[in-house]
């Protein structure tokens, strides 16, 4: 425990650019470390970019292919052997946001199962580390590009709360196609003891018009949550803020979700088009809601909340409009047969998985890697307490 205590003082105290060589000091003096490499998740989570020389990392790993991606989708330490020693993949995650790997070299092969415990919890550390450095550098924002991102991606992606978090009582996963070109489709959340409030943000136009319509709507909706608002009149002062400024111009679908982490009572404001797909007992049925105004579409719309009950094993689907309606070369919609096929085919898959294994999926149906319009796919799995 000292060795613990002692490393996450190191990491604490260390620079905000410099916390990949202070991991690797702690681990070359309290465990005999070799080497020691911090891997980071692109935008796409297709490939593991090592934190090198920046602004441009080299020899990233793929995701789905190669040792260091097992660690990272399984999230479990993942240990091969060379030559007597022994290469330790462990993954770097904060609150079941996954961050990326970190690959540790150590000369004993016998030893490593002694400190596994040990070398993942200070992998942990890192993670919490590298999200509060991330407000003073851009050493870790930088490694996780593989490509270069567009202004209206860039903003998309500062707006997000992370792609994937965790909880007793659920787990979430999302993910934005395409990634470094994203427009205006968003997702939020916010957790409090009992409550865990959703957002699934369909926007509209394109380039940096939709990113800041998509800005505007979603800095509006926090602000209303932030002030203690309930569901409905956070909708309605969204809404306003909106046509406030656009006059009815622009307007933005979005979903807005309530859960009692207690009951699994769950309020809803269902404006405009995202849609929602529920996995129960092996059985794929939409969950649809009475459809209301998208925000800013009028001026002082009124909202009002519906109700529905989530169950321990449920899991909830919920995609944009850039998903349910793509077209295929022969403009066949994806539609709600090709979605429900793709969510059983993802069901033994954790939460934080299943987005990106249907937007595969869907690239499969439209025949070509790059879509036409934004595609967001959140996955909702409910535990309960």
């Amino acid at each position: 425990m000292n060795r613990l205590v002692t490393a996450e003082r190191a990491l604490r105290t260390a620079a905000p650019h410099e916390l990949l060589d202070a991991t690797r000091r702690v681990l070359a003096e309290l465990y005999a470390a070799e080497s020691a490499d911090l891997f980071m998740a692109d935008y796409g989570l297709t490939v593991l970019q090592p934190v090198s020389v920046l602004p441009y990392t080299t020899e990233p790993v793929s995701v789905h292919n190669s040792v260091v991606g097992r660690a990272f989708c399984a999230q479990e330490p993942v240990a091969e052997s060379a030559g007597g020693r022994v290469r330790v993949h462990l993954p770097v995650s904060v609150r079941g946001d996954r961050l990326g790997v970190l690959s540790v070299t150590l000369p004993d092969e016998d030893g490593a199962e002694g400190v596994l415990d040990e070398l993942a919890e200070i992998a942990q550390v890192l993670g919490h580390e590298v999200v509060v450095a991330e407000r003073d550098t851009d050493v870790y924002l930088q490694a996780r590009r593989k490509d270069r991102l567009t202004l209206a991606a860039e903003m998309q992606w500062q707006l997000l709360p992370g792609r994937s978090c965790s909880r007793p009582e659920y787990e979430l996963g999302a993910q934005l196609e395409p990634a470094y070109a994203i427009h205006g489709d968003n997702f939020d959340w916010s957790v409090t003891a009992d409550h865990l409030m959703l957002y699934v943000t369909n926007g509209m136009g394109e380039g940096i018009e939709a990113s800041l319509l998509t800005n505007l709507a979603v800095n509006a909706l926090r602000n209303a949550r932030r002030a203690g608002i309930a569901l409905a009149d956070q909708a309605a002062l969204a809404d306003q803020a909106v046509y406030a400024h656009y006059q009815g111009r622009c307007y933005l679908s979005v979903l807005m979700f309530d859960f009692d982490l207690e009951t699994g009572r769950v309020a809803v404001v269902d404006a405009g088009s995202p849609q929602t797909v529920r996995l129960r007992n092996g059985s794929v049925e939409p969950v649809t809601f009475e459809a209301q105004l998208p925000l800013g579409m009028f001026e002082e719309t009124d909202y009002v909340t519906q109700e529905f009950q989530v169950e321990p094993g449920d899991r909830l689907v919920f995609v944009s409009d850039g998903v349910h309606a793509v077209a295929g070369p022969r403009g066949e919609a994806y539609g709600d047969a090709a979605l429900a096929r793709a969510i059983q085919s993802t069901r033994l898959l954790p939460a934080a998985e299943v987005p990106r294994a249907i937007l595969r999926e869907l690239t499969g149906h439209r025949g070509r890697s790059l879509p036409d319009d934004d595609a967001l796919v959140v996955c909702l799995d409910w535990h309960g307490r």
